[in-house]
């Protein structure tokens, strides 16, 4: 559609883009070395349904032959032998749907996936970096195709009315006029109700506008209503962008594509140079850093590095970058060379001026910090953990572990008395591990002797029982524990409890080693 020198004052313009191929692209794309050397092959994925197998998805190939979505697969290779049947992976289709939205994050941070095959930028404000509409959209199909990707485009004040111009390509001498001549296909209404307004005699949404819409929702549902009113622009769309622009972003952007990694890692210090001179005029401190490299064929290339605690150590943060860099399993490749580089700082919390304790330690404190940071860098955010207590009277639940850059949550462990013996032991047994030949002098008392581990132990000495109860929320019928301190004959200290109470018409209860004192 050609611009109008009206749209300047419209309130907000939106960018579709419709990839009409794009299953068979991103199959195509992502296995190489099966079409190397074969252009002219035709190929097509396949799905079960109702136990046939059906064509997903073809691609321009077999197309051409007259080879459709929705066909069984012994018919298309009835008419075309050597069609090729791959199965379709729909997880497959949405990674490279989100590697393409990441790819127009150079555009605007205002991009919004529309599945299963199309994406949606609200342009507003970003035109202008552009000599207009028409060049924009000429940037973006552009780099598509380098990629080996088909689109088509379509401008307009709403989202619903983008997506359906970009779909069926209608024209007019206004944007008005051309959502008129739509096809009620671009309503995006279920097979049944679609079928029941063509066969009232409404075949575009022109038909549908002029008809009042109260008439419309009586007879083919409040559904029809709704995308008539989002198409005109009269009701907002439920479309949300992909990613929230951070509250940070500083960004580099090149005249010629740089394909130096090691500038590009510079780059990435001086970005966060910058960022460090925002961060302390908000007396702030960087938890997580992503440095996004866009390619100049239009791939997006992405780093995250996380801290322990708010940082605006330039150095520091580049060393992490540098660790990250150096376990990837596939190296940063930069094509044709990157024409923007962009470091977002989506999570940043308050970081004041601090005084060194007299008593020291603060220097051993952020030396152990920046070593946790390093080993979660390589070796990955859940790899490196720390114990932090629970409040729960259950042993099992009374702590648990979390990566140790996560922010402590609130609580503290519990004081040890001075001079005495731990209560419980730091390791616990996952799950409990039974013993056996347990003899007591009394039934409900502490044992005597018992066999663990096809070990005998003859216990000397024993405190307790310290009385843990089920859970309020647990059935009624769930047992008691009676925990018992006990030391056996060679010094080995064990937790151990009793499942259960002795009564009469039930089993004895059985008896547990639950951990170990050191």
């Amino acid at each position: 559609m050609n611009d109008e020198p009206s749209r300047t004052q419209r309130a907000r313009r939106y960018l579709a883009l419709y990839f009409p191929w794009l299953p068979a692209e991103q199959l195509r794309i992502a296995r190489p070395h099966v079409f190397a050397g074969r252009p002219g092959v035709s190929y097509a994925l396949i799905e079960k349904v109702k136990g046939a197998q059906r064509l997903y998805a073809v691609d321009p190939n077999a197309a051409r032959l007259g080879i459709e979505p929705g066909m069984t697969l012994a018919d298309s290779r009835a008419r075309v032998a050597e069609l090729e049947a791959f199965d379709h992976t729909p997880h497959d289709d949405h990674v490279w749907l989100e590697r393409l939205a990441d790819g127009c994050a150079r555009y605007t941070p205002w991009v919004m996936i529309d599945a299963p095959d199309g994406l949606v930028l609200d342009v507003t404000g970003c035109v202008h970096l552009f000599p207009g509409e028409t060049a924009l959209a000429g940037d973006v199909v552009a780099r598509l195709a380098r990629l080996g990707v088909v689109a088509s485009h379509a401008f307009a004040d709403n989202p619903d009315a983008a997506r359906a111009l970009a779909r069926y390509r209608t024209t007019g001498a206004t944007e008005d006029e051309a959502v008129r001549r739509l096809p009620v296909a671009a309503l995006g209404l279920d097979v049944e109700a679609t079928l029941a307004l063509k066969r009232a005699g409404l075949k575009t949404v022109g038909d549908v506008i002029v008809r009042p819409l109260s008439a419309i929702a009586a007879r083919f549902g409040g559904a029809a209503a709704t995308r008539v009113r989002r198409i005109m622009g009269e009701a907002d769309s439920p479309l949300t962008p992909r990613i929230v622009k951070p509250p940070l972003r500083v960004e580099r952007r090149f005249a010629e594509p740089m394909a130096r990694t090691e500038y590009a890692i510079e780059v990435i210090g001086e970005l966060m140079a910058e960022a460090v001179v925002r961060l302390e005029e908000a007396h702030e401190g960087g938890r997580r850093f992503v440095v996004r490299f866009f390619r100049a064929d239009g791939l997006v290339q992405r780093l995250a590095v996380e801290t322990g605690a708010p940082s605006r150590d330039v150095a520091a943060v580049l060393r992490l970058f540098r660790e990250r860099i150096d376990t990837l399993a596939d190296p940063i490749d930069p094509g044709f060379g990157f024409d923007l580089i962009r470091l977002d700082i989506p999570v940043a919390e308050r970081l004041d001026a601090a005084q060194l304790k007299l008593e020291g330690g603060a220097v051993a404190e952020a030396e152990l910090a920046a070593l946790i940071d390093r080993l979660t860098t390589r070796l990955g955010r859940n790899r490196v953990r720390r114990f932090a207590p629970r409040d729960r009277h259950l042993p099992e639940q009374a702590e648990f572990m979390l990566p140790a850059t996560d922010p402590a949550p609130s609580g503290e462990w519990p004081a040890p008395d001075p001079g005495e013996p731990p209560l419980r032991p730091i390791h616990l047994f996952d799950p409990p591990q039974p013993i056996e030949a347990v003899m007591s002098e009394v039934p409900d008392g502490p044992p005597r002797q018992f066999r663990w581990r096809k070990t005998l132990h003859h216990v000397a000495l024993a405190e307790g029982p310290e009385r843990i109860a089920a859970p309020w929320w647990a059935p009624r019928e769930a047992p008691t524990r009676d925990y018992y301190r006990v030391e056996d004959r060679r010094g080995r200290r064990l937790w151990i409890f009793r499942r259960g109470l002795f009564e009469d018409g039930k089993p004895a209860p059985n008896w547990y080693v639950h951990g170990v004192f050191a």
